[in-house]
């Protein structure tokens, strides 16, 4: 039920390809507001400007900002360890249950402490699953309690 609420809210009120743009119908008042043509996959920035970071809830922003679509890159940017900062990681967690409770014990790291810097970590959602993110930091600690994990179910785009 939690999965059918959350992929419900990431995809409600889009355009689907059929050229009418349905976030802006106003019942027939207002003016026409032609769909985004964007093609092919886009580069997404992990948080928009705040980045990957302890505190922040990418639950919330990966509602607000998807869909999201078979071959986007996911961009996970998060300062290096050092003495001022808590490192930060991102895990891929296998399953659902997983992810609502920070298990990390069947989740595989995919990319360290030092991976977000400069340009950061690039992920591309190449598969139609579920993908189920947290940050595995102080034995999910950061995922818990710093609501650093958010999911995403790619969407295949069709051009018209």
């Amino acid at each position: 039920m939690m999965v059918a609420s959350l992929w419900g809210m990431s995809i409600a009120n889009k355009d689907w390809g059929s050229g009418y743009n349905h976030t802006n119908w106003g019942w027939g008042w207002g003016p026409y507001h032609p769909p985004n043509q964007t093609q092919g996959p886009n580069k997404i920035n992990v948080g928009g400007s705040e980045n990957w970071h302890f505190g922040f809830n990418y639950t919330e922003w990966a509602f607000q900002n998807g869909p999201f679509y078979f071959n986007n890159t996911l961009v996970f940017k998060y300062d290096p360890p050092s003495n001022n900062t808590f490192p930060h990681s991102v895990y891929l967690l296998p399953n659902l249950w997983s992810f609502l409770t920070c298990d990390l014990r069947r989740a595989k790291m995919i990319a360290s402490p030092t991976q977000g810097g400069g340009d950061g970590f690039h992920f591309v959602l190449n598969r139609w699953r579920p993908y189920y993110f947290a940050c595995g930091e102080r034995n999910g600690f950061h995922c818990k309690v710093g609501r650093m994990r958010f999911m995403v179910v790619p969407l295949f785009r069709w051009n018209h």
